[in-house]
């Protein structure tokens, strides 16, 4: 029988942040991680950030797993479309300041994971698709298929202390953070169909949607500062830069819909509402059993229901 704890025991201290190779290092300690041109006003907004004092609450979770995933997409489909992940990017976050009483401010991230995808429906990548995301044809042909991916992925929650390396069983407290619904509402629905295979249990549960953190927190915050500098109007659903204008953080690093570069940039905006004393807890439920119409059978996508 494949056990996770024998994936584990061969992952070497070497990493690297594409792991399109079979060989399975997970975790990116943040020496590895390539840097990223960072903005000319940043120190100074990280100045006035600083200058604000931080406000500890208590924090239910101990880690937190931001994920933003890029999908195969044809230009002028949507979310009902049977879209495939091609690149599951995750930054994994811990405390660093959580005592006994669960109070706790300061969030840091601790690793990150990164594994391109390669699709089985639509092996071909749209022109849309890698202008949108930036991922190229051969970086998908040169992935695992997504179950491997899983069980890479696996590999490394046990490396980090948040699984049981044989039952699987969560160790710790800890959720899932996404940038709106999307990912594992739909993305990650859609993608254990199409591979034949369940949700993974440490995939289960509520997750934390941090654009409706942002939202919430900026309405009340509005109310309270009719003046407030950064504003969106409530019927919009704020975006990555959006939130990062609203909290005063540097502008969005890397390159948007990378899906690294959105996690990282996901990552920070919940490590500044940390700071600022919001509890995060997950918000947003996940339906695993959801269908669409163009499910069949498991695994079989009904084409007469798909954009061509």
């Amino acid at each position: 029988m494949r056990r996770i704890s024998d994936l584990v025991t061969k992952t070497t201290a070497t990493t690297t942040t594409t792991m399109n190779d079979m060989t399975p290092p997970f975790a990116v300690p943040l020496k590895d991680v390539s840097p990223v041109s960072t903005p000319s006003n940043e120190s100074s907004l990280s100045s006035m950030n600083n200058q604000r004092r931080a406000v500890k609450v208590p924090q239910p979770y101990d880690a937190f797993l931001v994920l933003d995933v890029e999908a195969t997409c044809l230009q002028g489909s949507d979310f009902n479309w049977p879209n495939e992940i091609i690149e599951w990017p995750v930054c994994l976050l811990k405390w660093v300041d959580k005592g006994n009483n669960g109070m706790a401010s300061a969030l840091q991230k601790v690793a990150e994971f990164r594994n391109f995808v390669k699709p089985i429906w639509r092996p071909k990548l749209s022109p849309f698709c890698t202008s949108l995301t930036g991922i190229t044809q051969e970086q998908v042909d040169s992935a695992p298929h997504f179950p491997e991916v899983v069980w890479r992925f696996s590999a490394f929650l046990v490396q980090h202390g948040l699984i049981h390396p044989v039952t699987g069983e969560r160790l710790v407290r800890f959720c899932w953070c996404t940038d709106g619904p999307f990912d594992i509402r739909d993305f990650v629905v859609k993608q254990c169909f199409i591979s034949s295979i369940s949700i993974p249990p440490w995939l289960m549960g509520d997750v934390v949607d941090v654009r409706k953190v942002v939202s919430t927190w900026a309405k009340f915050n509005q109310a309270q500062t009719p003046r407030l500098k950064h504003t969106f109007p409530h019927r919009i659903s704020p975006n990555i830069e959006s939130q990062l204008r609203f909290l005063d953080l540097a502008p969005f690093e890397g390159r948007q819909h990378c899906g690294l570069d959105d996690s990282r940039n996901v990552a920070r905006i919940i490590i500044e509402l940390a700071r600022r004393g919001v509890r995060l807890v997950p918000n947003t439920p996940i339906q695993p059993g959801r269908r669409w119409p163009w499910m069949g059978k498991p695994g079989q996508i009904l084409e007469q229901y798909c954009l061509k």
